[in-house]
C-alpha cells in the first residue's frame, strides 16, 4: 500500500517516479520499501548501504536504493545478511554482473533444495501426527481401553522416580 500524506493523497515522489530520481532521503526510502528508518540505519552500519551526508541528513543514491531492494529480497527468502553482502559485493567485480548473477543463482538453487528437504520432513512429521491423532481418537471413541498404555506410562514414571532416589 503506497504511503499517503495528511490529505490522503499519495506523495508526488511515490513509486511511479522513484525510479527516475537520483537521490532519496531516509524517510522516502523507508516509506517506499515499507521498512523503518532504524532498519535503514542498521543496514548502513552493516556496510550494505552507503548514503552520503548533507549535514545530519542521509541522502541515498539510486545504487543504495537498488542495493536495499536486493537486501530486502534476500532477507525475505531467508538469506543471512552475510550471504546478501557476499552477493552484493560481487556487483563491483566488473564483469557486467555475470559473477554476481551466477553466484546468486547458485545460492538460490541451494536454498530451494534445502527448503524442499525441510518441506518433505515437515510433511513426514505431519503424516505421523495425523496417524497418532487418529489412533488416539479411536482409543477415545472406539472403545479400546488406553489402560495398557497408562500402565506402561506409570511404570516408566516409577523407574524415573527410582533413578532420582
Amino acid at each position: 500500500m503506497p504511503h499517503r500524506n495528511r490529505n490522503g493523497a499519495a506523495p508526488a515522489d511515490a513509486d511511479s517516479n522513484s525510479a527516475d530520481r537520483d537521490v532519496f532521503t531516509i524517510g522516502e526510502l523507508a516509506r517506499e520499501c515499507g521498512i523503518t528508518a532504524r532498519t535503514l540505519r542498521f543496514y548502513e552500519e552493516k556496510g550494505l548501504l552507503n548514503p552520503r551526508r548533507d549535514g545530519l541528513e542521509r541522502l541515498y543514491s539510486r545504487r543504495d536504493r537498488a542495493r536495499l531492494k536486493y537486501v530486502l529480497m534476500g532477507r525475505n527468502v531467508g538469506f543471512s545478511l552475510d550471504e546478501v553482502r557476499e552477493m552484493l559485493d560481487l556487483y563491483d567485480v566488473g564483469d557486467g554482473q555475470e559473477t554476481q548473477l551466477r553466484v546468486a543463482l547458485a545460492k538460490f538453487n541451494e536454498r530451494i533444495v534445502r527448503l524442499e528437504h525441510q518441506k518433505a520432513e515437515i510433511e513426514r512429521v505431519i503424516g505421523e501426527l495425523r496417524r497418532a491423532s487418529g489412533t488416539v481418537e479411536s482409543m477415545l471413541g472406539g472403545g479400546e481401553k488406553p489402560r495398557v498404555r497408562m500402565r506402561a506410562a506409570r511404570s516408566y514414571a516409577a523407574r524415573q522416580d527410582n533413578r532420582r532416589s
